[in-house]
């Protein structure tokens, strides 16, 4: 059976790397950098029934870091689940789930709400759920639910546990307008509601805080459109205000809060593509008070507001050379408390080359860069990760 026809498929890799700086401490006694190797099988099933497709993958990644004295292994886990479902032409159910257990920012948190890494057995679970209708030929509508949960293995008073355990729920309400054949137009609304779950206060000294006072609910209100420029050039738009009502914390005012989410793609060859987006809203931080100052619900880090800029870029280079660029900036101004104001500054950056020995048989190497900027002291820091590898598939 040739391996398109298969239901499934199997990997396995094994990368050597070195990391500079696997603790992301900024300059000093913490900062420690380690060579080590990393073994990542994975599995996956596409099962393409006559009304409803199937897609399941499963990664395991196991490293072992020399430099360690103890604990010298980090695993990791991440399954990825979606469903579509056609009732007729008209109307259709799309879900989606993803779970992860993992140490690294950028998997724990897709808005780096956390941008240090964070050891131990750290949970987070999407799910998404999306319903579309085609009620006339030019109107349809999408109504979506989804919900994020988070859960820090480091538990106790001020831990991460207490910072960013949640649970987010985003409810979505869309309405799609065929402008024309290459246009369709959006108006559309969003409910999101931010519960903290974790029962340890955020503080050490003082009057116990409790987590609580940093839920919220934002109302995102946007127009925007879908639009087809040509055969190899499609976008999307959204822009449009988010009101946040911090309806536990008295001394931080409900705000509205410009919202954005962009996206371009670019098939500019059969050789590769280009992708780019923008996202600005409203997140939670891991800060929380000035170490050392004052703690009370006045002084408390409440969220942040982040505008994220992303892209990546493939090509091949010859027909077994692939190269992959990827870039992410985020900036986040923290809101209340003695952070108020202040910013943070991540960046991403990651190159990585493939070549294609067999259909079963690659190599790769890589590099990852990874920066935080911080207005705040001792939080910032820069990482460099570098890579090789052997991938066997069938």
């Amino acid at each position: 059976m040739a391996g398109a026809e298969k239901p499934w498929s199997v990997a396995g890799t094994l990368r050597g790397f070195y990391d500079d700086n696997y603790n992301t401490a900024p300059d000093g006694p913490n900062r420690r950098s380690s060579f080590g190797f990393e073994v990542r099988p994975s599995v996956s099933v596409n099962l393409p029934l006559e009304q409803t497709s199937l897609t399941l993958s499963y990664i395991y990644s196991l490293k072992y870091f020399e430099d360690r004295a103890n604990n010298k292994y980090d695993q990791s886990h991440d399954v990825e689940l979606a469903l579509t479902h056609n009732f007729s032409e008209r109307y259709s159910l799309d879900l989606a789930d993803s779970f992860v257990i993992a140490q690294e920012p950028e998997l724990i948190d897709r808005v780096n709400s956390n941008p240090i890494r964070s050891n131990g057995n750290n949970i987070r679970n999407n799910g998404a759920i999306n319903f579309h209708a085609q009620l006339t030929p030019l109107l349809g509508v999408v109504l979506g639910y989804a919900n994020t949960l988070y859960d820090y293995e480091q538990t106790g008073v001020d831990s991460l546990s207490a910072r960013l355990d949640r649970f987010e729920h985003l409810v979505t309400l869309n309405t799609r307008w065929q402008i024309q054949q290459e246009t369709v137009g959006i108006v559309g609304y969003d409910f999101t509601a931010v519960d903290h779950t974790s029962n340890f206060a955020l503080n050490t000294t003082g009057l116990p805080i409790a987590p609580s006072s940093r839920d919220m609910y934002a109302h995102s209100f946007y127009v925007g459109a879908e639009h087809t420029f040509r055969r190899d050039l499609s976008g999307s738009a959204k822009a449009g205000v988010q009101y946040v009502d911090n309806y536990n914390n008295p001394f931080i005012g409900n705000s509205v809060n410009p919202y954005a989410d962009l996206s371009l793609s670019y098939n500019y060859s059969d050789k590769g593509t280009v992708t780019a987006g923008f996202h600005s809203a409203v997140n939670q931080t891991d800060e929380t008070f000035n170490p050392g100052g004052i703690t009370s619900l006045g002084t408390l880090v409440q969220n942040q507001e982040s505008a994220t800029l992303y892209g990546s870029a493939l090509y091949k280079i010859t027909p077994k050379l692939t190269g992959t660029l990827t870039g992410q900036f985020q900036n986040s101004t923290f809101v209340g408390g003695f952070a108020d104001g202040k910013s943070d500054q991540f960046y991403l950056v990651g190159l990585n080359l493939a070549y294609q020995f067999t259909h079963y048989i690659s190599a790769e190497i890589g590099y990852n860069y990874d920066n935080l900027k911080s207005d705040l002291p001792g939080r910032g820091y820069d990482r460099n990760r570098v890579y090789a590898g052997i991938t066997a598939s069938y």
